[in-house]
């Protein structure tokens, strides 16, 4: 059995490579990915939309569904035949928001470049070959993305998740690396560039950027943002390419996130 301090989250959900598991619980597995199979803003879904997303047989998903209502974690809408999720998943979800320190230290500080921006700043924490926003702070006047914590986007093409992997050891930086390149196809080669780019603004400059490569229209720059604990988060600050163009990001708000990631990372060593 592997030490409990090895156990690393998973990059995607292998079935193959979970049988081959014998400490992997499959059924369990297959319970959370039903549960992550609703976003923000989704609407409420049925068993066979629920199939569709997860991969897994109807039947299945049926019993799943039925055993997470019984349990809170879902609710069930018996008028239009569909589930959404249970006031028993924000208990979990809230009570890992609690424990994080960094978002109370990061609050004010990305409050404060998203005024300064006109646009928006978050913190972000990964899962899977996505970033997790934990923290998502707007300007009064901002005209964004409908992103809030909860939101996830993807780890290879946004400027927070170029700036993650920007920041990890270079082991498993590649092991993620692989995961994204399996799942890229044939876009993986320009995918790939503009990764080993982030990498090389990380080192030069402290952030990296995304110009128009996750949405048309939206730009971004993202910075690592180490813990003392060892472990690994980024933030970052974007928005319409006509409120923050390149030369802004460049010039002036990417330096400006740096600062911010200083100070967040020294206040939590003080902690």
């Amino acid at each position: 059995m592997r030490k409990r301090a090895e156990i690393e989250p998973i990059a995607e959900l292998d079935p193959e490579e979970a049988a081959r598991d014998r400490n992997f619980v499959t059924a369990l597995a297959r319970g959370l990915e039903v549960l992550r199979a609703f976003r923000v803003g989704n609407q409420p879904m049925g068993n066979q939309e629920l199939a569709e997303i997860t991969g897994l047989p109807k039947p299945t998903v049926s019993r799943l569904t039925y055993t997470l209502t019984r349990l809170g974690y879902l609710s069930y809408n018996e008028r239009i035949g569909k589930y959404r999720l249970g006031s028993a998943v924000l208990t979990l979800g809230y009570s890992m928001l609690a424990g994080l320190t960094v978002r109370d230290i990061a609050r004010p500080l990305l409050q404060e470049i998203a005024d300064y921006s006109g646009v928006s700043a978050a913190l972000g924490d990964r899962d899977r070959l996505n970033v997790l926003y934990v923290e998502c702070c707007r300007a009064d006047t901002a005209v964004t993305l409908r992103l809030d914590v909860g939101s996830r986007i993807p780890i290879a093409t946004s400027a927070i998740g170029r700036a993650f992997l920007a920041g990890l050891p270079e082991q498993e930086r590649g092991f993620l690396m692989e995961h994204i390149q399996r799942r890229s196809g044939a876009e993986w080669p320009k995918i790939k560039e503009g990764i080993v780019q982030a990498l090389d603004e990380v080192n030069a400059r402290g952030f990296c950027t995304s110009i128009g490569e996750w949405t048309t229209g939206v730009n971004a720059v993202g910075v690592p943002l180490r813990r003392p604990s060892g472990g690994l988060m980024a933030i970052n600050c974007g928005g319409p390419s006509f409120i923050v163009h390149r030369e802004r990001i460049e010039k002036d708000i990417g330096p400006r996130l740096v600062r911010i990631a200083q100070q967040i990372e020294a206040s939590l060593v003080r902690r």
